[in-house]
């Protein structure tokens, strides 16, 4: 895809979202069911995937572990908004690889250090690009991606986060709608 083209597709949402904003406020959405032994089988929109313990917690390594998922989540972002920066500027690029990794310590997801975080400790995301774009423009086609990566600046800028719960009507536990 060239610049231009880039321009052409995203100018009337840009445009609607100018005269607009509040139609550029969209609801994402999740969905996951409780699966076999300790697994969720998530909706992804293409494909079903159950989600399991991490080989470090106890899973057998069949299922997929959510903070690798996090990972992978975190590296489509930021490769789709570099490709679409690099284009936006018509940097040129033949080719590159994207990579994330993080610490985790088992010790607070297992609940046996209270001191241990549940949680990555530190997530680094790496870029080899392969172009003949200037060092100058490498290093604004990183500031650009890192601004408009929604994944990256969601885990930098950390949301705020709710959780509910809800029973299913005359089961153990549920209060019916007055809670």
């Amino acid at each position: 895809m060239k610049a231009e083209e880039l321009r052409q597709i995203q100018a009337p949402f840009k445009a609607l979202y100018r005269e607009a904003p509040e139609k550029a406020v969209i609801t994402l959405r999740a969905k996951g069911a409780l699966g076999e032994g300790v697994t969720c089988k998530v909706e992804t929109g293409k494909a079903l995937v159950e989600a399991g313990l991490h080989p470090a917690t106890g899973g057998d390594g069949v299922a997929l572990c959510s903070g690798d998922m996090l990972l992978e989540a975190l590296v489509a972002c930021a490769g789709v908004t570099l490709k679409a920066v690099a284009t936006a500027l018509d940097l040129p690029l033949r080719g590159g690889t994207v990579s994330a990794e993080g610490d985790l310590d088992f010790r607070g997801t297992l609940g046996i250090d209270k001191a241990a975080p549940v949680g990555f400790r530190e997530i680094r995301l790496g870029f080899e690009l392969d172009s003949d774009a200037t060092p100058e423009q490498l290093d604004t086609l990183m500031k650009l991606t890192e601004r408009y990566c929604v994944v990256f600046q969601t885990l930098n800028r950390r949301p705020a986060l709710q959780i509910a719960r809800t029973s299913r009507a005359g089961e153990p536990g549920d209060r019916g709608a007055a809670e």
